[in-house]
C-alpha cells in the first residue's frame, strides 16, 4: 500500500501494484487464520474414524438385541448425535454461566479455548478406542480368531459407546468453535469463505486419515499424533490476535468501544 515513484507517476491506480489499507488488513486476517486451520486438521482425522475405523470395529463384534434383531454397525454413530443434542444445551445453559463468573468473558471461554478443549477430547477418544481395540484383539486371540477376519468376536458392540460419546463431546467444542472462529474472524466481505474454510478441514482431514492409517497401524500411535497436534495448536493459539470489533456499549449510549483479546487471555 506504499506509493512509489511508478504509482505516483501513473494516472490510474494499478490494483496489482497498489492496494488499499483495508485490503492489506483483510489479507492479514486471512493469513492469521492459516495456522489455526492447519492445526485443526488432525482433529478432523480423528473425526473421520467415526464412520470408518469405529464402524469396522463394530462390524466384527456381537450386535444382536434379542434373538432376531442385529444392530447395523454404522447405526452406533447415533450415540454421537445424541451426545451433541444433550451436551449443547448443557454447555450453553450451565457451563457458560459458570465459566463467565470465573473468567469474566461474555461467552465463558474464548473461541480458541473452546477449540482446544475439543482437540483434547479427541485425544481421549483415540485413547479409549485404543483400549477397546486392545481388548477386542485380546479376546479374538483367546478364541483363535486372529486369522479369521469374517468371524464375530465374542464382545458386545456396546463397548464402543464411550468413544462415540467422547467424539460427540469433541464435536460440541471444536466443530462449533471452528465455525464461529472462521466466520467471526474473516473479513466481512469474505465470510462465506469462512464456512468453506471450516468444511475444507473436514475434507482434507479425511484424505489425511487414509494416509495416517496406511503409515501408522497402531491406534496408540495415532493418539500420540493428536497429542502432538494439541501442543502445536496451543503454540499457534497463544500467538493469535483477534480482529478488532466495534460493539455498542449499553452503559454509554451510542459510544462505541474497541475490544481486543491479548495473547495471554487465549
Amino acid at each position: 500500500m506504499i506509493i512509489d515513484e511508478i504509482d505516483a507517476s501513473s494516472k490510474t491506480r494499478n490494483p496489482w501494484r497498489l492496494c488499499s489499507v483495508n485490503q492489506v488488513e483483510e489479507v492479514k486476517l486471512l493469513l492469521r487464520l492459516v495456522p489455526i486451520w492447519l492445526s485443526c486438521l488432525m482433529f478432523t482425522v480423528v473425526i473421520a474414524q467415526l464412520s470408518t475405523y469405529f464402524t469396522k470395529q463394530g462390524s466384527t463384534m456381537i450386535r444382536s438385541i434379542g434373538s432376531h434383531f442385529h444392530v447395523p454397525a454404522a447405526s452406533v454413530q447415533v450415540f454421537t448425535g445424541l451426545t451433541i443434542l444433550i451436551a449443547v444445551p448443557i454447555y450453553d445453559q450451565a457451563l457458560v454461566p459458570i465459566a463467565r463468573k470465573i473468567t469474566g468473558h461474555p461467552s465463558g471461554i474464548t473461541i480458541l479455548q473452546r477449540i482446544g478443549f475439543g482437540i483434547f477430547f479427541s485425544i481421549l477418544t483415540m485413547v479409549v478406542s485404543a483400549l477397546v481395540e486392545a481388548k477386542r484383539v485380546s479376546i479374538a486371540r483367546d478364541h483363535g480368531l486372529i486369522d479369521a477376519p469374517k468371524s464375530t468376536v465374542p464382545m458386545s458392540v456396546w463397548w464402543l459407546i464411550p468413544q462415540y460419546i467422547l467424539c460427540g463431546l469433541s464435536d460440541v467444542f471444536t466443530v462449533v468453535g471452528m465455525q464461529e472462529l472462521f466466520y467471526d474472524q474473516m473479513p466481512e466481505e469474505m465470510r462465506s469463505m469462512g464456512a468453506a474454510a471450516y468444511i475444507s478441514t473436514v475434507g482434507v482431514g479425511s484424505f489425511m486419515s487414509s494416509a495416517v492409517i496406511s503409515i501408522v497401524q497402531a491406534i496408540s500411535s495415532r493418539s500420540g499424533l493428536s497429542a502432538l497436534n494439541l501442543c502445536v495448536y496451543l503454540l499457534v493459539a497463544k500467538g493469535f490476535v483477534y480482529k478488532k470489533i466495534e460493539r455498542d456499549d449499553p452503559t454509554a449510549g451510542k459510544e462505541l468501544g474497541l475490544h481486543k483479546y491479548l495473547d495471554d487471555e487465549i
